[in-house]
């Protein structure tokens, strides 16, 4: 048996790599609390940054709307993902796995494209059915992205079922909905509780799409870019240190709860 161990250049283009990415967050971090608006020179520890963020009224309803804006769509998404992955679980293998493909390509596709043809359907229908860019079509297009993230999470529990489980439950007297609500969707919840994670930290995270179909509504990162426009505050940093963190503790949750169930499925084997 063969094993590869890591070589010392192997281990450096890794800490390099590390470095790399993670050196200007910790640059950023640490400067959210600098005493100046000097972004090279530390002058001392203060919170000022951080009051003046959250009494900064057009942060603080880009962060509302964000935040409203993620809750509405993760859950949406959730729910519509789940009885997708039901319905393309009972379907036959071909145009199941062709379905798949198309879902795969929202995940894959550049965010621009996605971004610029939700604009332009949302802008042609809106003069026929008398619309305009707003908070509807924002929360839309985070549905539209999330869906295929909830039923990438959800589809792999499903398949992890006995087939015949969900006919065992019609059999003993549940209906379709008892089936699915007492027996199926209990086995499937950890999927469902990922995706939810997974669904809600993508539409906060979102900038590109949401600057193209969000008309006159404003979220965290729309305002953030707004705000680089001009010259550079140190509120940028307060706000952008938050959201990292928020980002953060979401990811390991979901990297948590994904260890949780390997070990359950490991014990059950």
């Amino acid at each position: 048996m063969i094993h590869n161990k890591p070589t010392r250049s192997g281990r450096l283009l890794t800490a390099l790599t590390f470095i790399f990415l993670y050196a200007p967050i910790l640059v950023l971090i640490i400067f959210s609390f600098n005493s100046t608006k000097s972004r090279t020179v530390w002058t001392g520890f203060t919170f000022d940054w951080y009051i003046k963020l959250f009494n900064n009224d057009a942060i603080m309803t880009a962060l509302g709307t964000t935040l409203l804006v993620s809750a509405l769509a993760a859950v949406i998404a959730t729910i519509a993902g789940t009885f997708a992955s039901v319905g393309l679980y009972a379907m036959k293998r071909r145009p199941r796995e062709l379905l798949l493909q198309v879902n795969n390509i929202p995940v894959t596709n550049a965010d621009i494209i996605t971004g610029v043809s939700l604009c332009i359907l949302f802008v042609f229908l809106g003069k026929f059915l008398g619309f305009e860019l707003g908070f509807g079509t924002l929360l839309i297009a985070h549905v539209t992205f999330n869906i295929p993230y909830v039923i990438l999470s959800v589809l792999p529990k499903l398949r992890q079922l006995d087939k015949n489980l969900f006919e065992a439950a019609q059999d003993l007297g549940c209906s379709w909905m008892q089936a699915f609500t007492k027996v199926i969707l209990p086995e499937i919840w950890p999927g469902v509780t990922s995706g939810l994670l997974m669904a809600f930290t993508l539409s906060i995270d979102d900038f590109v799409i949401s600057y193209f179909t969000a008309g006159s509504v404003e979220t965290l990162s729309m305002r953030i870019y707004a705000m680089t426009k001009k010259r550079i505050s140190p509120e940028i940093n307060a706000i952008s240190t938050l959201l990292f963190l928020v980002i953060l503790a979401l990811l390991i949750i979901i990297n948590i709860r994904e260890v949780q169930q390997e070990k359950k499925a490991a014990k059950k084997h």
